[in-house]
């Protein structure tokens, strides 16, 4: 069992691709981690399909090495403010963090947030800058930047005297001075971790206590409860007392204890102060709940999540190629994997509506729940969503809804239409600066539902080369009402196939989402209109077959390539009377109403 100043419990965190999960790679190699032949990927913590594919952090991880005699444990986090939960929740389990900022980008919407949460909880913080040998860094200028952050949430003397260290994750190397690197490795990153955060607090003497901030699932353990151990020693086959909130109790036993030891989870017979462990054995353990001695009972209080702000409904498919793809497609099995989904991701929300078919997802943005989409496509979920919404909230009277804080990185020479763009939302300009060779941040306060369908626009716009980030600011009063989508869909007209001669003619009327050979069905969205209105296409016409040729007019038809719609995009272009229909292998957007003339029947009601 490792003493408690031998342990160093520390979190890094950032903004989105600032080089965490990097720097992480970088230390594990360089304290002896691996073994000098062990092959090992890049971004090893990143062990989930859908980061290693985005190239993001979902999920917040535990590692450990040692230096020299020390044992620093480390929590890998995600970097994307939809992903706060796991980034608030995972503060709990250390005593000091790395405020990792890009050399060049500077301070971000995500820094703001998770440095707020960190110094919230009066935690340590060292500030490391990476990419330091990254072209048009300015290391000095960011200092600048962050020490003014510091300012701004009214951080103590202490904090911003924090320590400062430049850093190059890629190559793998840390100083004091940036021009000149004097090591050649991460070794003054290691011992500034040592000296300046301080070992885990808690009295070993007393009885046994755990709050569980995080729960793995292993297929023969059953759920497994990962916390840090706030004072006593925990044992192995140890019984221990539930405190399940409310005053209630439970008894179990630790079955199994676990410590981290690299990427891998090595079982141990006993755990003390300060050391991160995980136990299987509970059956229905909980994020939040507190694991106690029996002797000495005691909950503890367990870290504030913020709240959704953005929603959406789940709901079974019923259009007429439900049941090809799916292998679980009833209400019941949608209603247990949403649930289910709740033991894990405490920044969700799952509520039942009237219609036993039907559930409302609520969750911190867009990436948010298109990963969790996306999760159940691929184990074999075939359901619909509908748009995503805005949780309002009534505030002393006054309807209020949430409002983001906007960066957009932009060239010079689309200032003026980003701008105009984003008045048309609702969004008012905080702050303008010039960064470098011809491009400048603009900072916004949004509505989020003014963002809803921004990015492609934006993209548009910008040639594809304005760089966005957004993050929950605060709630205020209803900003009034906002443009919906500029542009109508072109629907299929018929159940069918579609064919060269029949894309051919639509095409006309817009940009098309499928090819020759795909399968349509009444109602289907193909393709986007040039207009603002619906148009009703026949994808599906074959051309009629005569005597009758021509020179040239039967020749090859030119079809320009479809659109391949990614989740966050369809998300994004469906209006409010359309859903996307997710299956395993397709993702489809089509009408509410399917039938081309109850459609407009219900069109000419209102």
């Amino acid at each position: 069992m490792i003493s408690q100043d031998k342990i160093r419990n520390i979190a890094i965190i950032a903004h989105v691709d600032h080089g965490k999960t990097t720097l992480v790679d970088a230390m594990l190699k360089q304290s002896g981690t691996f073994r000098e032949n062990e092959q090992v990927a890049e971004r090893v913590m990143d062990s989930n399909d859908l980061e290693r594919e985005r190239g993001i952090t979902i999920l917040a991880k535990n590692t450990s090495f040692f230096y020299k005699d020390i044992k620093i444990n480390v929590v890998d986090t995600p970097g994307h403010a939809d992903f706060g939960g796991e980034v608030e929740r995972s503060l709990e389990l250390v005593d000091g963090v790395l405020l990792v900022v890009d050399a060049f980008e500077g301070c971000m919407p995500q820094t703001r947030f998770v440095l707020k949460k960190a110094l919230a909880l009066n935690l340590r913080p060292i500030i490391v800058v990476n990419k330091v040998d990254r072209p048009n860094a300015r290391p000095y200028e960011v200092v600048d930047e962050v020490l003014e952050l510091f300012l701004d949430l009214d951080a103590t003397d202490e904090q911003i005297d924090s320590p400062v260290i430049f850093t190059s994750a890629r190559d793998g190397w840390a100083s004091e001075a940036p021009e000149n690197p004097k090591a050649a490795d991460l070794q003054p990153l290691f011992e500034l971790i040592v000296n300046h955060i301080a070992p885990p607090k808690g009295d070993m003497d007393e009885p046994f206590q755990m709050l569980v901030s995080n729960i793995d699932f292993d297929e023969y353990t059953g759920r497994i409860a990962i916390g840090k151990v706030e004072r006593g020693v925990a044992k192995l086959g140890a019984p221990v007392t539930v405190c399940c909130g409310e005053g209630t109790f439970k008894n179990a036993k630790i079955s199994t204890l676990y410590n981290f030891e690299g990427l891998k989870r090595i079982a141990i017979e006993e755990a003390g102060t300060g050391e991160l462990i995980a136990i299987s054995g509970l059956s229905d353990i909980n994020i939040g709940e507190t694991l106690c001695d029996p002797s000495m009972p005691e909950a503890l209080p367990f870290v504030e999540i913020d709240q959704p702000v953005l929603s959406m409904q789940f709901s079974v498919n019923d259009s007429p190629f439900a049941g090809r793809d799916g292998t679980y497609v009833t209400s019941r099995h949608l209603r247990d994997r949403l649930f289910k989904e709740l033991e894990s991701n405490i920044s969700l929300k799952v509520e039942e509506t009237e219609s036993a078919d039907t559930f409302t997802v609520s969750g911190r943005g867009e990436l948010h729940l298109s990963v969790l989409i996306e999760n159940m496509r691929r184990q074999g979920y075939e359901f619909q969503v509908s748009k995503p919404a805005v949780i309002t909230r009534e505030m002393d009277g006054v309807l209020c809804e949430p409002v983001e804080r906007l960066v957009i990185d932009v060239p010079d020479e689309f200032t003026g239409p980003v701008m105009e763009g984003i008045s048309l939302r609702k969004g008012e300009m905080t702050n303008m600066t010039p960064t470098s060779q011809g491009y400048t941040r603009l900072e916004f306060l949004i509505p989020s539902r003014g963002l809803i369908g921004f990015r492609n626009q934006l993209l548009t716009e910008t040639k594809g080369t304005a760089v966005m980030n957004s993050l929950f600011e605060e709630y205020q009063p209803y900003k009034g009402e906002i443009g919906g989508r500029q542009r109508g869909s072109l629907v299929a007209f018929e159940t069918g196939t579609s064919v060269g001669y029949g894309l051919f003619n639509a095409q006309d009327r817009g940009s098309l989402f499928i090819g020759p050979g795909v399968e349509v069905y009444e109602g289907m969205v193909v393709g986007e209109n040039s207009r603002a209105e619906d148009v009703v296409v026949n994808v599906c016409k074959k051309k009629h077959v005569t005597n009758t040729r021509a020179s040239g007019s039967d020749d090859a038809l030119k079809l320009t390539p479809p659109r391949n719609l990614s989740l966050e995009q369809c998300l994004e272009f469906i209006a409010e009377d359309e859903l996307v229909e997710i299956t395993p292998e397709h993702l489809r957007m089509r009408k509410r109403i399917l039938k081309n003339d109850l459609r407009g029947k219900a069109r000419n009601k209102n």
